[in-house]
């Protein structure tokens, strides 16, 4: 696989290509759907694979993202969040995916667009809207939210230990004034990171806030409630995730069919779910990471639908 074929628009690389690729077993004719569009990379590739009879929707509810769509007769772009991927393919008449692909990374253009709010390298307004048009933004929730609401998306969403001080000193500063910058927020964060992960752990409470904004955890919840709904028997589902949270509710639903996890058996002890899982786990190789950074905590997940007994 060349670079110049794994590198779109603005230097996005894609994470993991030949994999997903792999994972999606593309055929000439089928219908597929990127449920993550960003730069474009992933989309790019399904196209080149398919043939002239072959559909692609790419879904994206950031407007910026629109600039990069293909001008190709196969492609529909569609500006949405996942969530309502069942709406949409009733809207168009598809009746069955023979692919979705969900890359849940944060993009290069979220991170690198400093007016966007998503990184700390950048003192921009706290925003994080994957959604522009959205209302709720990382700097109303830093500043509304009661010391127990931070202390909770802290510790569940960014993994935080010292999630409970980190609310009490957010609260205590904003009682002085608000804080309405990114660089604010990492500014009375710092006492609480040691040198060695201050980044790291920085990282984790852009994190969480990211994911209260912009209801991740709900959306992507729907969203794979929905895949194995309008996949087709014997289409793929495959998922990159970045953190554990989000791996958990995908290992989730491809072994057991829901989001929780619990498991249905029938009278033999099998395992009833409309998905079964494709080979294993995959994580980035050195290549990958050498040429994506960004790629270093991604996991790969696919599944299959299987065939529907009931019809």
């Amino acid at each position: 696989m060349s670079n110049h074929e794994k590198t779109t628009f603005s230097g996005h690389v894609p994470v993991m290509f030949q994999e997903v690729m792999e994972g999606l077993r593309i055929k000439p004719d089928g219908k597929y759907v990127d449920l993550t569009f960003g730069g474009g990379g992933h989309s790019r590739g399904i196209l080149e694979r398919m043939g002239p009879e072959g559909r692609l929707y790419g879904f994206d509810q950031d407007l910026d993202t629109l600039a990069g769509a293909p001008d190709d007769p196969r492609f529909t772009f569609v500006r949405s969040n996942f969530r309502y991927l069942s709406n949409w393919m009733r809207y168009y008449d598809v009746e069955g995916l023979d692919g979705i692909l969900a890359d849940l990374g944060v993009s290069s253009h979220h991170l690198d667009t400093g007016e966007r709010g998503f990184s700390f390298r950048y003192d921009a307004p706290l925003d994080m809207r994957m959604n522009q048009r959205a209302r709720l933004t990382a700097r109303e929730v830093v500043n509304t939210y009661s010391e127990e609401q931070l202390a909770n998306i802290l510790h569940l969403y960014g993994e935080l230990a010292q999630s409970r001080r980190m609310a009490a000193a957010l609260v205590k500063a904003r009682a002085q004034a608000p804080i309405e910058t990114t660089g604010q927020l990492a500014d009375t964060m710092a006492p609480f990171f040691g040198r060695a992960r201050e980044k790291k752990d920085l990282a984790r409470v852009f994190q969480a806030l990211r994911i209260e904004v912009n209801g991740e955890m709900k959306a992507l919840k729907e969203m794979l409630t929905a895949a194995t709904e309008v996949l087709r028997p014997g289409g793929r589902l495959v998922v990159l995730t970045y953190h554990s949270l989000e791996d958990r509710m995908v290992k989730n639903i491809m072994r057991s069919g829901n989001p929780e996890g619990s498991v249905e058996k029938d009278i033999y002890g099998n395992i009833c779910s409309p998905l079964r899982t494709i080979g294993k786990v995959q994580t980035p190789g050195d290549e990958e990471l050498s040429a994506n950074p960004r790629s270093r905590s991604a996991k790969l997940r696919v599944a299959e639908k299987t065939e529907d007994e009931r019809e």
